[in-house]
């Protein structure tokens, strides 16, 4: 422990100084003060440190600035008061203004006589209301339809929406709804590798990889409705103009008959729509052959090439395979070529309607209120034929920015959605018509799928 004598002679103060009066020193230092406002603008050039409003709010300080702007003062000061120009010299040397430079001393001067040591520290960080703060149970009991936006949320926590933003930003709140990132094995992981190299053109590798042109009540008691979507990638004309949407048509799963009694709702014979319960394999093969092969021949493109589709389906059990016996006597038809192929297991983000496709019609959909199953295929059709096509062409891009994810990443599936602001580069006209895969990507993979062959 320092002696009061050191700390004194530390702080530069005299032993007859700390009662707190005001000494003739002070007054004289008030007085070079005044006459120093008054003369700064001609002896202070191109520093205008004293222009400033008589009630100026003090900028708030930190413990290292007050305690150099202090420790200043200390130096220019003799035995009994501070030297003519102190405080002129601290102000030029550390851009305050003249109120902050006094009471920084004045606060030393206090502290002083008290007996005590200078503390420079602030307390402004504890100032101002407290943050609100929500627990996490309080969010786990609400539902999870009462809480599926911002604003929702925020009715139900009582909250003004921006506060439960600023959660959100502060990452006290996180947004999650269905994950992508199931469990994956090493075999899966190769498996992703493999499907995606097939997406690159061959004659591309290794030098200048580049991806093939692609275009509350019970729930037993909710009916469950199911449709087929097919879309292709849009087609661009040299002008920007859309040639094509890339929309195949969207296919409910459903069937009518007729009512077999009088109620309430309709009278005996009305035709009703209802939804297949079970949508198996039978189903989906008369899906494809009567819905998704006459949309596919009406609406392709006829100044297209080689007319050789692949249809990508996920993994469901009701999909069919390509060797499927009734699928191989009408996969082939004038001049198309249909192939089916399934994407790799447990690998959703691998699917272009996962990936936005159905969230933006269903954003549609909801806005429509459907009541009945005639108003919900109606309601699902227009969404469908209302998304912009650019949305469409947007998620097919996304689709490639995935596949670079899943190179980077040797397979796996933990990293975070590309969001690569298409928009933006679109508007600047820095789009790519074709996502550039990584080549030491590529190589590493071609090398890790080639070593599990």
């Amino acid at each position: 422990m320092a002696s009061d004598q050191e700390e004194d002679d530390f702080l530069g103060f005299s032993d007859d100084e700390g009662d707190g009066t005001n000494s003739d020193s002070d007054y004289d230092d008030d007085e070079a003060t005044q006459s120093l406002a008054q003369n700064a603008e001609s002896e202070v050039n191109g520093h205008q440190i004293w222009d400033f409003e008589q009630y100026q709010e003090v900028p708030n300080l930190n413990e290292v600035p007050q305690e150099d702007a202090y420790e200043c003062e200390v130096e220019k000061k003799d035995s009994e008061e501070l030297i003519y120009g102190t405080i002129r010299q601290a102000v030029l040397k550390f851009d305050y203004t003249r109120q902050t430079i006094r009471k920084i001393w004045q606060r030393a001067v206090e502290q002083k006589a008290a007996m005590d040591s200078y503390l420079c520290e602030s307390r402004y960080h504890n100032c101002a209301r407290k943050r609100i703060q929500i627990t996490y149970e309080s969010i786990a009991s609400i539902g999870m339809g009462d809480r599926t936006s911002i604003v929702d949320l925020a009715r139900m926590l009582h909250l003004g929406p921006t506060t439960v933003w600023r959660m959100v930003k502060r990452k006290q709140i996180k947004a999650h709804s269905s994950p992508l990132h199931p469990g994956i094995s090493d075999e899966c992981k190769v498996a992703r590798m493999r499907w995606v190299l097939g997406l690159i053109m061959d004659y591309s590798i290794p030098n200048d990889p580049t991806y093939y042109s692609m275009k509350a009540k019970s729930r037993t008691k909710i009916p469950k409705f199911m449709f087929m979507a097919a879309v292709a990638r849009p087609r661009w004309g040299q002008d920007g103009q859309c040639e094509w949407d890339g929309k195949l048509g969207i296919f409910p799963f459903t069937y009518s008959v007729a009512a077999k009694r009088t109620s309430k709702n309709r009278v005996k014979g009305t035709t009703e729509t209802k939804p297949i319960k079970s949508v198996n394999q039978i189903a989906t093969r008369a899906m494809l052959i009567n819905q998704l092969i006459p949309a596919i021949k009406e609406k392709w493109p006829p100044h297209e090439g080689e007319k050789v589709i692949y249809i990508i389906q996920d993994n469901a059990k009701a999909h069919i395979l390509q060797n499927d016996q009734e699928w191989q006597q009408h996969y082939k038809q004038d001049e198309f070529t249909l192939i089916l192929t399934q994407q790799p297991a447990n690998s959703p983000d691998c699917n272009i309607l996962d990936l936005g496709f159905f969230r933006s019609i269903q954003s549609l959909m909801h806005k429509k209120m459907p009541k009945t199953v005639e108003d919900l295929s109606g309601a699902v059709a227009d969404s469908f034929n209302e998304l912009h096509r650019k949305t469409l062409s947007n998620v097919w891009m996304s689709l490639q920015y995935v596949g670079n994810e899943i190179l980077k990443h040797k397979g796996d599936n933990n990293y975070q959605l590309p969001h690569n602001n298409k928009k933006v580069l679109e508007d600047e006209g820095n789009l790519p018509e074709q996502v550039k895969a990584p080549r030491w990507a590529v190589n590493e993979c071609i090398e890790l799928v080639e070593a599990n062959q």
